[in-house]
């Protein structure tokens, strides 16, 4: 080969540039597949953030902006700037801490026991029963049924008169308690309504972080001599630790939003939640201020401080969840 065609001939191990052996679709082909690779999960998840920040973020935003003014629901147009006053009423006010009280009594007198009844449901339908999938959609029946027919029916079984709950404790020696009237009774009912719709739900999800558990961690427990009853102490409970630290922050939401559940156990009384405010939550109380007494304003203001709330909630499980791995 001459030094003439050397210099002419493309060297064998030379890249090929956009443009040589291929026409301008290739070229149009190879830009068009980096811009799919590069921008294409942008596109997908953008649906969601516009929707977040169109329901979630903007309505949040200005429920902060109306909690530092006064706003009447007669003319929400019409906003006048009083800072953080209304912030520092609630601090003076005996009706926001009631409602704090009894949230937090609900919340606890709900959560506590639906978590555990959950965790054992979980446990045995994670054994090889027969119809298990009937069972597993038994569990989430409550959950699919309505809040409202679930609640009048619950108003039913606690009435004073002729209720059947009320009954069954008198075929045990005990007198009638008067569940919607009385302070912890009251509360007891409410909660015992949360626990009935939100437990299935709840061991469902426990159930698929079992399910997830490895098997070989039950076979060594099981050649060290380990009972069933040790294995879920020591293997179960440990692995579904990040599971059970989502469903106690997500149940404490919904403790902390709870609103169904007390207004129509209240019958016609309203968002008063009871004569006394018995079992009144923060969710009923912003909805007195808001939508029965039209102060928009201080709505807004409590509605800023549940989201606190949660957030500090949030904050101190992730702070105890986040030692007990390190140790």
């Amino acid at each position: 080969m001459t030094d003439e065609t050397a210099v002419l001939s493309p060297s064998p191990t030379r890249p090929v540039r956009e443009g040589e052996g291929g026409g301008r679709g290739q070229v149009w082909r190879s830009r068009r597949y980096r811009w799919d690779l590069r921008w294409s999960p942008y596109a997908l998840v953008a649906p969601f953030f516009l929707f977040f920040a169109a329901f979630g973020l903007f309505p949040l935003l200005y429920t902060g902006w109306a909690a530092l003014h006064q706003v009447e629901l007669t003319d929400p147009d019409s906003m006048t700037w009083v800072g953080l006053k209304n912030f520092t009423r609630l601090w003076d006010d005996e009706f926001f801490w009631n409602a704090l009280r009894n949230t937090v009594t609900i919340g606890l007198l709900s959560t506590v026991p639906q978590l555990l009844i959950a965790l054992g449901l979980a446990h045995l339908l994670n054994y090889r029963l027969r119809a298990s999938a009937f069972f597993r959609v038994a569990v989430l029946t409550p959950y699919a049924t309505s809040v409202a027919a679930a609640t009048l029916v619950f108003v039913l079984l606690f009435g004073r008169d002729y209720g059947m709950v009320n009954w069954a404790l008198s075929a045990v020696g005990v007198g009638p308690v008067d569940w919607q009237n009385g302070p912890l009774a009251s509360q007891l009912a409410v909660s015992t309504i949360v626990v009935w719709r939100w437990t299935g739900y709840n061991a469902l999800i426990y159930l698929a972080a079992m399910q997830a558990v490895p098997g070989e961690l039950y076979e060594s427990a099981e050649l060290d001599g380990a009972s069933r009853w040790r294995q879920f102490i020591h293997v179960t409970v440990p692995s579904l630790r990040p599971t059970i630290f989502f469903t106690c922050v997500v149940s404490t939401i919904g403790a902390t939003q709870l609103f169904g559940e007390p207004l129509l156990f209240n019958g016609g009384g309203g968002a008063t939640g009871g004569s006394d405010h018995q079992f009144q939550t923060l969710g009923l109380y912003l909805y007195e201020q808001g939508w029965v007494n039209l102060h928009l304003g201080r709505a807004s203001a409590i509605a800023w401080a549940m989201f606190l709330i949660l957030l500090l909630i949030a904050g101190v499980a992730r702070l105890v969840l986040g030692r007990g791995e390190a140790r």
